[in-house]
C-alpha cells in the first residue's frame, strides 16, 4: 500500500517583494528632482545592490545585520555609479526618507485575498520567514494590513537565507516537518534554499525582483511557478 502525501499545514511567506510592493513606496520618496525613469531605476538598482550586500555577508559567515545599517551602505555603492544623484542623495534628511519609506510599504493588490483564503479555507497557519529585523516586519505588516500568525526575521533566527539553518530554525518552532511547510517567494534564491531542506517551493514571479535570473529556467525549478497570488490557494491545496 503506496503511503498518501504529507498534508500541508502551513505557509511561510518571503516578505518583501513577495508580498509587498515596495518599488513603489521607495521611489514615491525620491526627491521630486529626479525624473521618474530615473527613479525607478535608481530604487532597482538599490535593491540589487542590497542583496549583494546580504550575499557578501553570508559568504563571510556574518550575524544578520541591521537593514538600517544595510540599505545606506548599499545606496552609496549606488550613488557611485549614478553621480549625477549624488548631491540631492546625500543630503541627510533625504536618505533617512528614503529609508523609512522602506518600513512603509503597500501590499501587492491580491495577497490579502490569498492569505485569507490560506488561513479560513484551507486552514492553514501562514507565517513571515524573511531576511530583515523584526521592528521592519511589525512596521510592514502594520503599513501593508497582512496579518500573520508570526514574524519571523533573520535577526530573530539569528541568520540569513538561505542558509538551511534559517529554514530549520523556523521549522523547528513551529514545530512543523519540512514536507508540511510550502515557502511562496519571489525569490530564486529563496526557494532553492528551501528545497534543499525538504520544503515545498512556489515561485510569485514580481517584475520588481529577480531581475538577474533567467525567468524561462525558473518556470521549472519549483513546484509552481505563478505571476499572481490569485491562484495561490487552489495551486497549495493541489500540493
Amino acid at each position: 500500500m503506496t503511503s498518501s502525501p504529507p498534508k500541508i499545514k502551513a505557509v511561510f511567506f518571503d516578505f518583501m517583494g513577495t508580498c509587498l510592493d515596495w518599488h513603489s513606496s521607495v521611489v514615491q520618496a525620491m526627491p521630486a528632482s529626479i525624473p521618474a525613469p530615473a527613479a525607478s531605476q535608481l530604487a532597482l538598482d538599490w535593491r540589487r545592490q542590497y542583496f549583494l550586500e546580504n550575499e557578501q555577508r553570508v559568504r563571510d559567515n556574518l550575524a544578520p545585520e541591521d537593514i538600517d545599517l544595510t540599505l545606506p551602505r548599499a545606496l552609496r555603492v549606488v550613488l557611485d555609479r549614478s553621480p549625477e544623484y549624488q548631491d540631492v542623495l546625500s543630503d541627510p534628511t533625504a536618505v533617512a526618507q528614503l529609508i523609512q519609506a522602506w518600513h512603509r510599504q503597500p501590499a501587492w493588490p491580491e495577497v490579502s485575498t490569498a492569505i485569507r483564503r490560506l488561513r479560513d479555507e484551507l486552514g492553514l497557519e501562514v507565517f513571515v520567514h524573511a531576511n530583515g529585523t523584526t521592528r521592519l516586519q511589525l512596521d510592514l505588516t502594520r503599513s501593508s494590513g497582512l496579518r500573520f500568525d508570526m514574524l519571523f526575521s533573520s535577526q530573530l533566527l539569528g541568520v540569513y537565507k538561505p542558509r538551511a539553518e534559517a529554514y530549520r530554525r523556523g521549522l523547528e518552532l513551529v514545530q512543523l516537518r519540512p514536507e508540511e511547510v510550502v515557502l511562496v517567494a519571489a525569490h530564486a534564491y529563496d526557494l532553492r534554499g528551501a528545497q534543499k531542506v525538504g520544503m515545498r517551493t512556489v515561485y510569485i514571479h514580481r517584475w520588481t525582483d529577480d531581475v538577474d535570473e533567467d525567468m524561462g529556467s525558473v518556470r521549472g525549478e519549483f513546484d509552481a511557478f505563478l505571476e499572481g497570488m490569485e491562484d495561490l490557494p487552489a495551486v497549495i491545496a493541489g500540493l
